[in-house]
């Protein structure tokens, strides 16, 4: 990716996982990066440590001068996420700056790559992850833009050697949300899943299967597509691509996984194509929804001539994604998992999987709904997949980027949970209800604020371990 003449990029929601990761792209490539965000937070610490300028205050004057002065050596990348009342947005808006959305931007690094993309409404980030890791692990030059912070890289960016003489790979979570990965420019691709959400975007299922639609039709002609079984059908009433296409999933598509064996601490599988078998292969990021996302990552990286072995060793030293089934404990009666599961599909996956992991304990959840308007759309889903659950936390809803909506809160949910134990918890009497719950497996879930407990959830479980062991 080239921009002649561009010395500085400046980022309007530097804080943001694919943010950071741009930012830390033009940091590679040479530039002067700098940005603001709205608060302070671990991500944005790093960035900080990684020599860039963040500020906080939504104020002319905390840009850099060098940005400021220098219009035509500037480059201004923004999310949506800002809002359009924005002091700074509006100060490069009023002058001769090239503003990029974060899409317009990956979109340019796509076109300039051959770029493998990974899509879908959930599953996304840790295929993305676990693929760029096979490759990386093989030796392959690959970047990875990535909408977590991979545990194995401590980074949501990855990037290979430069002094390799293959062409580099580059693997991009092709994101949905605000019709992004139309954008975008892919040689191959991954669907994960294309189950209704963001209908605050869309408005409804077809549209949102149409957008999908569209983003197939941007596959190189000579490319090709791994789709997700039920992914394929969804999207088979709106029109698929004619390439070349094969399904995954767990037992029953072209592609699948055998013999799947539930442990402790892993998943071990077998991996089958009509070109091949490897047996026994194990992931470290336990859940059957990792198992088929690993198929889906393993048929690419065959493709590009990974080696049985090499994958086997690639899977097995896999660590997983920050908030992706993130085992914080695990020892006897003190289980503690979190997980960015935010959409009735994502609980019913995880908390599936933990079932299976931990047959005969008590399962208590904590879920913290995300966003009203998602909320709303699909409360029958989230009250019936949160009953996998033996009790139910609930705290408020999360508003991100919305303003509340009459008659939506995370009471709406409670009604129709058929777990044995359900409430209402404020965030100040968690700790003390859970005192009161004793829970053996505890499952964190939700994609707002909610992370910023684990920590504190952690150390609780862990003390709580030490008290039951004397």
């Amino acid at each position: 990716m080239s921009f002649e003449g561009i010395h500085n990029a400046y980022f309007l929601g530097i804080g943001g996982i694919g943010m950071s990761a741009l930012a830390r792209w033009f940091q590679h490539e040479g530039m002067l990066v700098s940005g603001y965000d709205r608060t302070p937070s671990p991500l944005t610490d790093q960035l900080i440590a990684e020599g860039m300028a963040v500020n906080f205050v939504d104020e002319i004057a905390a840009i850099p001068e060098s940005v400021k002065s220098n219009p035509s050596k500037s480059i201004i990348i923004w999310t949506p996420a800002i809002p359009a009342t924005s002091a700074q947005l509006t100060f490069f808006q009023s002058g001769e700056f090239q503003l990029k959305k974060r899409s317009e931007i990956l979109g340019m690094v796509t076109k300039s790559y051959y770029t493998i993309a990974v899509a879908g409404t959930h599953g996304k980030t840790t295929t993305s992850s676990l693929l760029a890791h096979l490759l990386k692990s093989a030796g392959k030059p690959v970047a990875a833009f990535l909408g977590g912070i991979t545990q194995n890289y401590q980074s949501n960016l990855i990037l290979g050697e430069k002094n390799s003489k293959e062409q580099t790979l580059v693997v991009v979570e092709a994101d949905e949300f605000d019709r992004s990965f139309l954008r975008l420019h892919p040689n191959e691709a991954i669907v994960t899943s294309a189950d209704p959400d963001h209908l605050d975007i869309y408005g409804d299922e077809s549209s949102i299967l149409q957008g999908f639609s569209e983003f197939l039709k941007l596959i190189d002609k000579k490319g090709q597509l791994y789709i997700q079984q039920n992914a394929a059908l969804r999207l088979s009433e709106v029109g698929m691509p004619k390439i070349k296409t094969k399904t995954y999933g767990l037992r029953s598509a072209e592609i699948s996984a055998q013999n799947i064996q539930a442990k402790p601490n892993s998943f071990v599988f077998d991996y089958e194509s009509e070109k091949q078998t490897i047996s026994k292969l194990e992931i470290f990021v336990p859940g059957f929804h990792n198992v088929e996302n690993a198929i889906g990552a393993i048929a690419i990286a065959l493709d590009h001539q990974l080696s049985p072995e090499q994958i086997r060793q690639g899977l097995a030293s896999f660590k997983g994604v920050k908030r992706r089934f993130e085992i914080h404990s695990n020892i006897e009666n003190a289980v503690f998992i979190d997980d960015y599961a935010h959409h009735p599909e994502e609980i019913r996956a995880c908390l599936s999987s933990v079932r299976a992991m931990f047959p005969m304990k008590k399962l208590t959840v904590i879920f913290q709904p995300h966003l009203f308007t998602r909320t709303r759309d699909f409360a029958a889903g989230f009250s019936e997949s949160l009953s996998l659950a033996d009790e139910v936390l609930l705290l408020d809803i999360y508003p991100a980027r919305e303003l509340p909506i009459p008659g939506v809160e995370s009471a709406m949910l409670l009604k129709d949970i058929v777990a044995t134990k359900k409430s209402l918890v404020q965030k100040e009497e968690l700790f003390q209800v859970l005192e009161n719950a004793n829970p053996e497996v505890l499952v964190t879930l939700g994609a707002g604020d909610i992370d910023r407990l684990v920590p504190k959830l952690a150390e609780w479980t862990n003390e709580r371990a030490k008290r039951l062991a004397l």
